[in-house]
């Protein structure tokens, strides 16, 4: 019996030595590929990128394009909003910095003897003078004229906002005219002034003196320097020496209170005004104050 080959000795029918490979066969591994990468994320993500680029540079094209910060652009600026905005003045800047630490300084003494004796059951207190101080530290203390205080068997002194306190004479000077007060009752929000320099100040500068003339105030009023290194002969006789001289209008009733400088910082203390007649003390145009350097020596403060 015939075996049957396990294996054919002819040669597959489609397969010859010299058969190549066709060129579709050869393409076939990377269209395989590119099919693969194709349907990645990679491929969204990328998308995305460049849509978001598109847009981005679109819409960029459309806004309007930034002028250089020109000299001439800001004075413009600066031209238009003082031509339509009313500005503060120096002077009402400056006064509103200091309004809060002015005070009203009255004096009181207690009847005397004489008018005890013609009624023994009235027991009341008479009006001394009337004056202003400044508030100089967050403690209470007070600077103000040694004249307002002098003589006195009481001092109150009334705050911006409308507390009442009794205070203390702590210090005195009466060669500069000068008296140092402490309110034993302060305010909850008692704000102290902020003390400058005379040193820096020149003929013609801006001043604002504070005070309460004849009781009315906290009045404003504004001037200049019109002298440095003054001499006056104070209301207790005293050489008063190195005063600043100022036109800012004065009245009985200023008397120690602040002389400011534009920046809202005490430079003085108002203590005397010129004028002629010696039964009318009212303003004519020349005013002087104590440095507040001499006011801090004076009183025992450290230099401010």
């Amino acid at each position: 019996m015939k075996k049957m080959p396990i294996y054919s000795r002819k040669p597959p029918p489609t397969a010859t030595i010299s058969q190549k490979p066709s060129s579709s066969s050869s393409r076939q591994p990377l269209r395989a590929r590119w099919q693969a990468i194709r349907n990645t994320p990679f491929i969204f993500f990328l998308a995305g990128i460049l849509l978001a680029s598109a847009l981005f540079l679109s819409w960029n094209a459309f806004l309007p394009k930034l002028k250089p910060l020109t000299q001439d652009i800001i004075d413009e600026a600066v031209l238009k909003t003082l031509n339509t905005k009313e500005l503060p003045s120096k002077a009402s800047k400056a006064a509103q910095m200091i309004m809060p630490s002015v005070v009203v300084v009255r004096a009181f003494k207690n009847e005397s003897d004489e008018k005890k004796k013609k009624d023994p059951k009235k027991n009341e207190e008479e009006d001394g003078s009337l004056g202003t101080g400044v508030v100089i530290m967050e403690d209470g203390t007070i600077l103000t004229n040694f004249h307002v205080i002098a003589g006195s068997d009481r001092v109150e002194v009334i705050f911006y906002d409308g507390t009442k306190a009794n205070a203390k004479i702590v210090a005195v000077h009466p060669h500069n005219d000068l008296a140092v007060l402490k309110a034993e009752k302060l305010p909850d929000d008692l704000l102290p002034a902020t003390l400058g320099s005379s040193a820096q100040l020149k003929y013609g500068d801006d001043v604002v003196a504070v005070g309460f003339p004849f009781g009315i105030g906290p009045s404003v009023t504004s001037g200049v320097v019109s002298g440095l290194g003054r001499e006056f002969i104070g209301e207790n006789g005293a050489q008063l020496r190195n005063l600043i001289q100022f036109d800012a209008a004065i009245n009985r009733g200023n008397s120690g209170g602040p002389l400011i400088n534009s920046a809202g910082e005490v430079v003085g203390i108002v203590t005397a005004l010129l004028n002629p007649s010696s039964t009318e003390k009212t303003f004519i145009g020349i005013g002087f104050a104590v440095t507040i350097e001499s006011a801090g020596s004076a009183v025992g403060i450290p230099p401010f």
